[in-house]
């Protein structure tokens, strides 16, 4: 594991998008893994201020996303495509045919599942993930569970998942219970892994994935055996090492 300490999240966005920037100048076709949420959010920001510049060009970019809640569609605000489209997808020249993000409003979820695995298999390896942090360990929606789960498929969120989530909502009660998400072969099959992690409300994951036992009551333990991981992490995330 190869760790990069921020003073703050500014500074942790910025040095996560000057690895991703790296791996798309050099390779322009790369397959790049996405995340959602907060921790994210400031390394888009900046990769898309580097496209308005003229410093980077995505039209040979593939992306292939790692979760999405059941039952929201792009119309709704909180649904993982939409925040995808409006903090990158909107403001960058991605091919609308390179992007991929499993769907929450298919009728046949086992379907969607294996449709998703072979759009997985057919753009071959993931050159980079991008991962967040869940308080509870989770990475994608792959939640604390008694093993490891390989391939695509659908998770019961967490209360402690939801109730991190429900900032992003009107009420608890509209927080989704479930989601479809990548499973960890994928992830720990990429040729490289890059995680985010800002905030001491994740200082304890932290710690626990990466400094104690592999278990998958914690998923993102099983990245200490990743052999090209690289954590991007600020003070008040590493305040427990």
């Amino acid at each position: 594991m190869r760790l990069i300490r921020a003073e703050n999240y500014k500074d942790m966005s910025r040095k996560a998008a000057n690895i991703i920037s790296a791996q798309i100048i050099l390779k322009p076709d790369s397959v790049i893994g996405l995340a959602t949420g907060a921790s994210p959010l400031g390394a888009y920001e900046q990769l898309v201020r580097w496209y308005q510049k003229g410093d980077l060009d995505f039209s040979g970019v593939r992306t292939v996303n790692l979760d999405e809640y059941l039952g929201l569609g792009f119309q709704c605000p909180q649904s993982y495509r939409r925040f995808m489209y409006d903090h990158l997808f909107s403001q960058i020249n991605t091919e609308p045919s390179n992007i991929h993000i499993p769907s929450g409003l298919a009728t046949d979820l086992e379907a969607e599942c294996r449709r998703y695995d072979a759009v997985l298999r057919s753009l071959g390896r993931i050159d980079l993930q991008l991962l967040g942090l869940g308080c509870n360990g989770h990475i994608g929606f792959n939640e604390p569970e008694d093993e490891f789960r390989k391939g695509t498929h659908i998770v019961h969120l967490s209360d402690s998942t939801r109730k991190a989530n429900s900032r992003f909502f009107d009420r608890m009660e509209d927080v989704p219970t479930g989601a479809i998400t990548m499973g960890l072969f994928d992830i720990v099959q990429a040729e490289r892994v890059l995680m985010v992690v800002s905030g001491k409300e994740k200082a304890n994951a932290l710690k626990d994935a990466f400094f104690g036992p592999v278990t998958p009551r914690i998923p993102a333990s099983i990245l200490q055996f990743h052999a090209n991981f690289t954590l991007v992490a600020d003070t008040d995330a590493l305040s427990l090492l």
